[in-house]
């Protein structure tokens, strides 16, 4: 199967069935089961989501539903529509459902529960088991020989989660169809979108990578000219949704309307799958989708009020109006193994990676770790080194329930006397002005204003998941430098990065007001 060659993540549901007679062939069933799942990017929908899912749905006028189940698993989805139209939230005169799944070893399930959801209802339903991405773009894109599918009215999906290659039969036919995109669900999402007739409405439960971030960009444009959001719903811990099945992605349940006018959009929270403490806020649009944001990124206010950066006028710079450049640490250490030293040595210079920084305190050369402290300093490798100076760090990966998604230090040269260049591995993003050091006062009050308590309320509305990538820092908006070399003039009296959280965000605010 063609969804077997490709990587990445998805959502979940109950285990899976099996007829198995002893311990051990169950065992050997249901490993059989989570490998075929882990290969495919398949977790399946807990109940509890189905149902939160299907009751997101408005009722409609028309007389007819056409429901699309697009990676529809053991049928938890459509099982869950369907009980609504039987309970009559949804009452449809005829129902007629088309699921597609890949996994022809899920069918039997899913087909008894499909004939067991449909049994109270005038509806009826078929089970597809090609390949959606391929049957949907070939109708799309005008193939003469395509199968026909419907123009649906409700779509509700879990997708699955994996990478889409660049060169992979998937890429070639989402871009005949005039789709762009990176990843399994984002893919499902589209296609899905664009098979519903106008004022269909989608549902759909995704990793919320997508709100931001250049991959998914033109996810992003696609989502948002074809459809209005209405809704999103996004849960406090990563941890416990999926547990069964160790997903930590953070997902967010979208509701869409094709062809929508635009309104305010609703942002629901809950801890976990069982909704028992969800609040419910409307807001907006322009606090969704910045109007002056290039990339649209997706923002997720969890909070009535507006963050402090947004209500502080003098929050309004960005790295370019500061004059200064934010980039990925050039060392990819894989890839330099040659030049790379254990320990300090004449030849070499510092080397440098996120475990040599604790607590704002530069720990180098460490001993101990699995990272070299040093890379060989010569014509080969010159280029990828920055003059030994002052410059503010950001990690690009927190652990995955960390304070602060946003984890900010400065590099002081003393730290490194004699070192005439640094080194910086790829898991750092570098603030910089133009591959040189910034000054004192500006590195301290950069990385104090990113440790902030607002700069991070602000950076987590729009990125959900646990790297914090180049592009982010560059799109985020900071004080102005005057405001910046103040704070840092006020870090470097305080103890340089050495200061509590309280004191941060009191230094921050004294400034501000």
């Amino acid at each position: 199967m063609l969804l077997e060659t490709l990587q990445e993540e998805r959502t979940p549901s109950e285990q899976p069935v099996t007829n198995s007679s002893s311990h051990s062939e169950q065992v050997s069933e249901m490993e059989r089961a989570s490998k075929n799942k882990s290969q495919l990017g398949q977790f399946f929908t807990p109940a509890s989501v189905a149902s939160f899912m299907a009751g997101l749905f408005t009722p409609g006028s028309g007389e007819l539903c056409r429901l699309l189940d697009a990676g529809a698993g053991e049928g938890a989805l459509s099982a869950a529509f369907l009980e609504r139209c039987a309970s009559g939230h949804l009452p449809f005169k005829r129902v007629e459902v088309d699921t597609f799944e890949v996994d022809r070893s899920l069918h039997p399930c899913l087909t008894l529960r499909l004939a067991d959801a449909c049994a109270d209802l005038d509806a009826k339903f078929t089970v597809h088991g090609r390949d959606f991405i391929l049957a949907a773009t070939e109708w799309l894109s005008g193939n003469l020989f395509a199968e026909p599918l419907p123009g649906y009215t409700h779509a509700i999906l879990n997708p699955p989660y994996k990478k889409i290659r660049s060169d992979s039969e998937h890429r070639l036919a989402l871009r005949r169809a005039g789709i762009e995109t990176v990843n399994l669900y984002s893919a499902f999402v589209a296609l899905s979108l664009a098979l519903l007739e106008d004022h269909g409405q989608l549902v759909a439960i995704i990793p919320r990578s997508f709100c931001n971030g250049p991959y998914y960009r033109p996810f992003r444009k696609f989502l948002l000219e074809y459809a209005a959001l209405r809704r999103i719903h996004l849960f406090d811990s990563r941890a416990t949704v999926f547990k069964e099945d160790s997903v930590l992605q953070e997902n967010v349940i979208l509701h869409l309307e094709r062809a929508g006018r635009q309104g305010p959009v609703a942002v629901s929270t809950s801890t976990d799958d069982g909704f028992a403490d969800m609040t419910v806020r409307e807001h907006p649009f322009e606090r969704v989708v910045m109007p002056d944001d290039p990339e649209q990124f997706i923002n997720v206010p969890t909070s009535s009020g507006l963050n402090r950066i947004e209500l502080c006028d003098g929050i309004r710079s960005s790295v370019d109006d500061l004059k200064i450049s934010v980039s990925t640490g050039p060392v990819v250490d894989f890839r330099l193994k040659e030049y790379l030293r254990e320990a300090p040595s004449p030849d070499s210079v510092p080397l440098l990676y996120p475990c040599h920084f604790n607590g704002g305190v530069i720990e180098w050369p460490k001993s101990g770790i699995k990272k070299p402290n040093a890379i060989q300093y010569g014509d080969d490798t010159r280029k990828w080194l920055y003059p030994n100076g002052y410059y503010c760090v950001v990690r690009r990966f927190s652990s995955k329930e960390e304070k602060r998604r946003i984890v900010a230090n400065v590099v002081e040269p003393g730290a490194f006397a004699g070192a005439p260049m640094l080194g910086f591995e790829n898991h750092l993003n570098v603030f910089h002005d133009a591959r040189k050091g910034l000054s004192r006062e500006l590195a301290f009050g950069l990385a104090l204003f990113l440790n902030s308590t607002a700069a991070d309320e602000y950076f987590r509305r729009f990125n959900g998941h646990t790297q914090v990538n180049a592009t982010d820092l560059r799109l985020m908006k900071y004080p102005s430098l005057e405001i910046l070399v103040l704070l840092g003039e006020l870090a470097v009296k305080k103890s340089g990065a050495c200061i509590a959280q309280r004191e941060i965000d009191s230094l921050l605010e004294s400034v501000l007001s």
